[in-house]
């Protein structure tokens, strides 16, 4: 059982800070404390929250109902608030992937509840040890569906990112599918967020340009619409301005 020391609720974990901003309630006051200062100066932060959510939604629904995808390995899963990848995609297997303590926490309590969905306690650095993982649950045979939901910013080398991202996808076999979506340094507000963030005690963020996320996808076919704000990945509504753009993409 994890102690209340091992999760360290005085530290602003990125986890906590988003499921804050999402609104839920599994977050301690160092991350609330956080939230609040990013949003003292982004109040579009909330939104990109919970439209982040929703395009996760809109992106398994397609991949599961249109494309066949019965697994998925979601790297930076996070805290569970609205539907989860599992949820939106009932039967597939699911290895979701998070280093925060209070998330493994909540996997050990989803363990319990199903044998096909896994939770890895790891960080994105560490791709080879992810994937040995996954391998334990996935099968390599088939197609996977790879997610990085707003998570590779906290890595400062755009070359890092782009070798993590590559390596894992070069794992996986053809018929495969990147998803992946990041925030974007589009709009002065979302930059002075951005610092408030890392003045607040959180991890710093790096926002990067949409072309800079785009480049992540080299080498895979875009499905449509390709690279777009969130919003714009086919839409469930009004496709409301973000500082936050993804796209998916396959391994032929």
């Amino acid at each position: 059982m994890t102690s209340i020391d091992d999760l360290r609720p005085e530290v602003p974990h990125a986890a906590r800070i988003w499921n804050y901003w999402m609104g839920g309630t599994d977050n301690f006051a160092a991350a609330r404390a956080a939230g609040d200062a990013v949003a003292e100066v982004y109040p579009e932060i909330v939104a990109m929250a919970r439209h982040s959510r929703r395009f996760l939604i809109r992106v398994v629904r397609h991949l599961n109902g249109e494309a066949g995808v019965q697994q998925f390995l979601d790297i930076g899963t996070g805290l569970p608030t609205m539907q989860n990848t599992h949820e939106v995609a009932p039967g597939a297997r699911v290895v979701y992937v998070d280093n925060d303590p209070l998330v493994l926490e909540h996997a050990r309590q989803l363990m319990t509840a199903t044998d096909r969905v896994v939770h890895v306690h790891a960080d994105y650095h560490e791709p080879e040890r992810i994937l040995d993982e996954a391998r334990k649950v996935l099968d390599f045979g088939q197609p996977i569906g790879v997610m990085f939901m707003g998570v590779l910013g906290y890595e400062p080398d755009l070359t890092v990112v782009k070798s993590i991202v590559d390596r894992v996808m070069a794992a996986v076999p053809a018929g495969s599918f990147l998803v992946l979506w990041d925030g974007t340094n589009t709009t002065p507000a979302v930059v002075e967020g951005a610092e408030r963030l890392a003045n607040s005690g959180g991890v710093p963020y790096v926002l990067r340009s949409p072309e800079e996320i785009d480049g992540l996808f080299a080498g895979l076919e875009p499905v449509e619409p390709g690279l777009v704000q969130l919003t714009g990945w086919r839409p469930d509504g009004d496709a409301e301005w973000l500082d936050a753009y993804g796209a998916v993409a396959t391994k032929r």
